[in-house]
């Protein structure tokens, strides 16, 4: 029986706040911007809680841990997408960093995740 529900997840939590702001990014940018740059880097954040919401949904081991390793690589995809919009001088430098921290938590709390998630005895 689960202790916490998808929506308690402190790593869940952060997830969606970034997508909101990935959102909130996606909207300024210029519309010419928004399909190349703009919607991977909208797609790779908003991949970071769908793959932990799918991998929370799924009984067995291996897959979840499958879909959390998923999570992972959207977090490092979408650090690569919000540096070239740093450096493409679409978002700040305190934008830049403020996210840039806010990925790195999300990272740790996902690691601190993964391990906690710990593979069950009979298998």
């Amino acid at each position: 029986m689960r202790q916490k529900s998808l929506g308690n997840l402190q790593v869940y939590q952060s997830a969606l706040e970034l997508s909101e702001r990935a959102w909130e990014i996606y909207l300024d940018m210029p519309k010419e911007f928004r399909f190349e740059m703009g919607s991977q880097f909208l797609r790779s954040v908003d991949s970071i809680g769908a793959n932990i919401a799918e991998g929370y949904g799924r009984y067995h081991y291996k897959v979840k841990i499958k879909f959390y390793y998923n999570a992972r690589g959207s977090l490092w995809e979408a650090k690569h997408w919000l540096l070239l919009l740093h450096k493409r001088n679409f978002i700040t430098d305190e934008l830049f960093k403020t996210l840039l921290q806010k990925l790195t938590t999300t990272g740790k709390q996902l690691n601190g995740f993964i391990a906690s998630t710990g593979a069950p005895n009979d298998q």
